[in-house]
């Protein structure tokens, strides 16, 4: 039956809900990761990013045009191959829990930040209080149906792009050029394991994917919404990276790591830049956590709709929201958050992205006569996230071979899972 949908998200709410998904806890932990891998070269690794994003960006965009429903990649994969249904059954299930991290991730962040602000760093009770209250927050948002979600990330990510750009211009005054002299100090290598392993900063432009049905003219917004979003979130990242490369020195930045954008703004703007970073930490995972539990609950609904995960997911109300999907993901975030070391599901997100990323390319080569995909374009985009993914998994082989076997395990078990529901999906 088709659904109707009374509510539209225009472009302003889907750059919002892009910009969200990509700005949330990464860039204030990232940035001494890329530093320590690609030295003075560290703002051309977002730069490499954002070029491999575009080129994943792409297939969305084929696909999502072609095939509009909340499943997004799920569906994608699903039409791709028909026959095989536990392809599209394993990856949907991947990208779930891959969510449910990621929700983790930036809860536990905005605990960290807040904890901090209030004055009580470190103090591990105001963290959790804080953690599990932004997602209970965000949770009761999501409720509210699709144009409070779409308005709550409008104000949230707006904020947030004025304080970082704010911060970026007066940083950039601050730049000393000899800094990044020479510029691949830790040679060229270097400079591409960065980008491998800071590529989960770019996660979160495909949630726009999974409003296609909620989108107002989704021939112009959706492919707007998602090349925008991602230039504007790369743009940011490298006018940050600048900054921090040009103002400190990389032992400085390294030695603060995941606090590095605050070590950073510390000498710039005083005690006001450490409170003007902790804020903006407060809104970009606010708003990633808003844009994660949208679009992750819709496509928890289409795979309950198609027998692949329990049908109660899509259980919606009056306003079309798929509540129980939304309850569930908050209660699964929360119990990941209360866990408190979050580096082994940070990783398995960052990869699953990739991985998921990669199987929706292949859709798109397999369906290119329906999408009207461009073979070269699609075969670039492609080959740069087999590479990505390699660099990462031997990144891990090499520096932490316990966390890498925890991943493939995480994976394995998934994947019996999705089997099990694939068996039933199969005999209904």
């Amino acid at each position: 039956m088709q659904r109707v949908v009374t509510e539209k998200l225009g472009l302003k709410e889907l750059i919002a809900i892009g910009v969200g998904g990509m700005i949330g806890g990464g860039i204030f932990s990232v940035l001494g990761i890329a530093v320590s891998l690609a030295g003075h070269a560290a703002p051309l690794s977002f730069v490499i990013d954002m070029l491999i994003a575009l080129t994943a960006g792409y297939h969305y965009v084929r696909l999502a045009l072609t095939f509009r429903d909340d499943g997004a990649s799920y569906t994608y994969l699903l039409r791709a191959w028909p026959d095989r249904p536990w392809i599209a059954g394993i990856e949907g299930w991947v990208v779930i829990v891959g969510y449910v991290g990621t929700l983790a991730l930036y809860a536990y962040t905005f605990g960290a930040y807040g904890a901090d602000l209030l004055g009580t760093p470190g103090a591990v009770a105001v963290r959790i209080w804080l953690s599990l209250g932004v997602l209970l927050f965000f949770m009761f948002v999501n409720l509210e149906g699709v144009r409070s979600a779409g308005v709550t990330e409008d104000l949230i990510v707006y904020s947030k792009i004025i304080i970082l750009g704010l911060f970026a211009v007066i940083g950039l005054f601050r730049v000393d050029p000899g800094r990044f002299v020479p510029l691949f100090d830790r040679g060229a290598g270097g400079l591409f394991l960065g980008a491998a392993i800071i590529f989960v900063a770019y996660e979160g432009f495909q949630l726009i994917t999974n409003a296609v049905v909620e989108t107002e003219d989704p021939d112009r917004n959706i492919p707007l919404g998602i090349y925008g979003s991602i230039l504007i979130t790369g743009i940011i990242y490298l006018a940050l990276a600048v900054v921090a490369v040009g103002t400190m020195s990389p032992d400085q930045i390294m030695e603060a790591r995941e606090y590095a954008l605050a070590e950073v703004a510390r000498p710039l703007l005083g005690n006001a830049g450490r409170v003007l970073v902790a804020l903006a930490a407060l809104l970009a995972t606010s708003s990633a956590i808003n844009s994660t539990l949208f679009g992750a609950s819709r496509m928890m609904a289409e795979m309950g709709s198609e027998g692949m995960m329990p049908a109660e997911f899509n259980m919606r109300d009056r306003k079309n929201v798929p509540w129980v999907a939304v309850l569930a993901l908050t209660v699964l975030a929360g119990a990941f958050t209360l866990l408190g070391s979050l580096s082994v599901i940070a990783e398995f997100s960052s990869l699953t992205f990739l991985l998921v990323s990669i199987g929706v390319s292949l859709a798109n080569l397999k369906l290119r006569e329906r999408t009207g995909a461009s073979l070269g374009v699609a075969l670039t985009g492609l080959l740069l996230m087999l590479v990505t993914v390699l660099a990462i998994v031997a990144y891990l082989a090499v520096h932490n071979p316990g966390e890498l076997g925890v991943i493939l395990a995480l994976y394995l078990a998934i994947g019996m899972l999705a089997a099990a529901y694939n068996r039933r999906y199969a005999g209904s």
